[in-house]
């Protein structure tokens, strides 16, 4: 499976997989990923954003994609994670690979900090970031609202790359995520 940034020629073929993406899952986006407008900005980030796509084995569709939205002003050193899966395609290990991707990338792009925002009953998704060495570090009650008027609390994962890269270098794996 490929993994590469979102080019020109993608337009179609991502608007397919957030029709595919059940409704629950796209309330908690914090773009409308229907709208073509939305969609059409993905090819044109911001400075620090990057909006990457996973391809299925003949690279005739998207099955996850995974979007880093960088920070401004006084947060600039701190970048969100946001991720989805296709529904088909979920219990393969391809949302800890995007996460990971995700985690990485944002490293590689100098963030100090990285977050990701879940529902408190997403317990798979915030078990998955805890395996990739992302910590609780807020709990929002009554923080989201989805479609049908439920709200639901939100919790906010956090990764300290300067922590990390203490941790690693104090067991000699410094070079993991230079």
């Amino acid at each position: 499976m490929e993994l590469r940034p979102i080019q020109a020629g993608d337009l179609e073929l991502i608007t397919e997989f957030f029709e595919r993406v059940p409704e629950r899952d796209r309330t908690f986006f914090n773009e409308d990923v229907l709208d073509p407008g939305v969609v059409e900005g993905f090819l044109h980030p911001r400075d620090g954003d990057q909006r990457l796509i996973l391809l299925d084995e003949d690279g005739s569709g998207v099955v996850g994609w995974v979007a880093l939205f960088g920070g401004v002003g006084w947060s600039q050193h701190v970048a969100r994670i946001g991720l989805v899966v296709d529904p088909a395609a979920r219990g393969r290990g391809l949302g800890k690979r995007l996460a990971r991707e995700g985690l990485l990338r944002g490293l590689q792009a100098g963030y100090s900090k990285l977050t990701v925002e879940i529902i408190s009953e997403e317990k798979p998704a915030i078990g998955m970031f805890q395996a990739i060495g992302f910590q609780v570090e807020a709990l929002l009650l009554d923080q989201v609202r989805d479609l049908t008027g439920k709200v639901h609390d939100l919790v906010v994962l956090t990764h300290h790359a300067d922590q990390a890269r203490s941790d690693m270098e104090a067991i000699g794996l410094e070079t993991e995520v230079a």
